[in-house]
């Protein structure tokens, strides 16, 4: 169960902003106890398939880890439940890009797909930070298949356990200057992002 029924989110707002801006807001999804609870998974090695410390990689300073299958039950409920209210948008986007990605409408045989690809490594990730820690404008992308879209959930409470911390998104336009956007999460809210993709047409899909 999550703060807000996902179904009820303001999804014609969130395709818009996707569109418009790159990124969509999506409000508070999980409690003051599902992120801590996320959180304490960290330490427990045995729910990661690999660590990532992004200095050594130059993506900046902390790290992260790649949760191994089996997903704890929050991040899969969470992946299961999100991903068919995005891939509608996420097939539009890759059509506006001129781009293959005939997504399927759910989770399961999207997956399936993707192992048959030999891509069957989980992707969900648990980044943590220490004082001073950033991360770099980078993206990881595993394999052929890309999904255009991510979301992202602060675990941490913003004003107490930490300061700064705001997301940055630079939107990379042709024949123009970069635009950077700074969003400040709460604790438990989630935003969807477009990942960095390119075809002839240019770095990301018109405005419409």
């Amino acid at each position: 169960m999550f703060s807000t029924n996902i179904s009820d989110l303001p999804w014609s707002d969130i395709r818009n902003s996707l569109w418009k801006l790159g990124y969509g807001r999506l409000g508070k999804l999980l409690s003051e106890s599902q992120c801590e609870d996320l959180r304490t998974l960290y330490a427990n090695q045995a729910l990661f398939r690999s660590r990532v410390a992004m200095e050594r990689y130059r993506f900046g300073r902390g790290e992260y880890q790649y949760f191994a299958y089996p997903l704890p039950a929050l991040v899969a409920e969470l992946r299961t439940t999100l991903y068919p209210f995005v891939v509608e948008t996420a097939n539009e986007w890759m059509k506006a890009l001129s781009l293959a990605g005939d997504f399927p409408a759910d989770l399961d045989r999207f997956l399936r797909h993707c192992h048959a690809e030999g891509q069957i490594r989980p992707t969900p990730l648990l980044l943590c930070y220490g004082c001073g820690d950033y991360n770099c404008l980078h993206q990881d992308v595993y394999g052929a298949i890309v999904f255009p879209f991510q979301v992202i959930i602060c675990l941490s409470r913003p004003g107490d356990e930490f300061t700064g911390g705001e997301l940055l998104l630079v939107e990379q336009r042709p024949r123009a200057q970069s635009l950077g956007r700074a969003i400040h999460l709460e604790q438990g809210e989630a935003g969807t992002r477009a990942r960095a993709l390119s075809s002839a047409r240019g770095p990301a899909p018109p405005t419409r």
